[in-house]
């Protein structure tokens, strides 16, 4: 009887070694100081043109135009979230034209917000690119937030009868961009 008795107690004072030092108050607390910011990257558009369309737009004259739709932040709820984006932009240019693009942000009303203008060089030897930040220590996050379309123009700045010499030679813009939230 002794014997077990002994096992009994041996085995009580195990388990309550084992309880005690294997639990830790829980702090449910915790999720208040947890803050989430992930990072959402996107393609926002792509132009594309070959220098027959430019030649064919005559000389300064606009080969390009078009107006898209951009209501990434119409939401009130990822608005409000925004804390800063960045747009990417590479272009690239084959053609034997100088060319002017432009990319102008626009409100619901068509008001411009922002404008972006490029001057591009005929037979350029490698892409360029372009990295605009809004937020802090860029441009106004606003912006970003108010753009409700993107009207996209390009233009050409030389004459209409020059060919490259390149096979297939076209000017191509692409953007993309990054934008970071903090959901909670």
């Amino acid at each position: 009887m002794k014997g077990l008795f002994c096992r009994l107690l041996v085995a009580l004072i195990f388990f309550s070694f084992l309880l005690n030092s294997c639990s830790e108050k829980q702090d449910f607390d915790q999720f208040e100081d947890l803050s989430i910011t992930p990072t959402l990257a996107s393609g926002i558009f792509y132009l594309e043109s070959d220098e027959a369309t430019i030649n064919a737009a005559g000389n300064v004259g606009v080969f390009y135009a078009q107006t898209v739709n951009f209501d990434a932040f119409n939401e009130e709820f990822v608005a409000e979230r925004l804390l800063e984006g960045t747009i990417h932009y590479e272009l690239e240019n084959t053609t034997s034209k100088r060319l002017g693009i432009t990319i102008e942000f626009l409100d619901e009303d068509g008001n411009v917000l922002d404008v972006e203008s490029f001057t591009v060089e005929p037979n350029m030897p490698e892409v360029f690119t372009r990295d605009v930040f809004y937020g802090p220590g860029g441009k106004s996050i606003d912006i970003l937030v108010t753009t409700s379309s993107l009207r996209i123009s390009g233009g050409n700045l030389s004459d209409s009868t020059s060919v490259s010499s390149t096979s297939d030679p076209k000017v191509k813009l692409s953007s993309g961009a990054e934008f970071l939230f903090r959901l909670k």
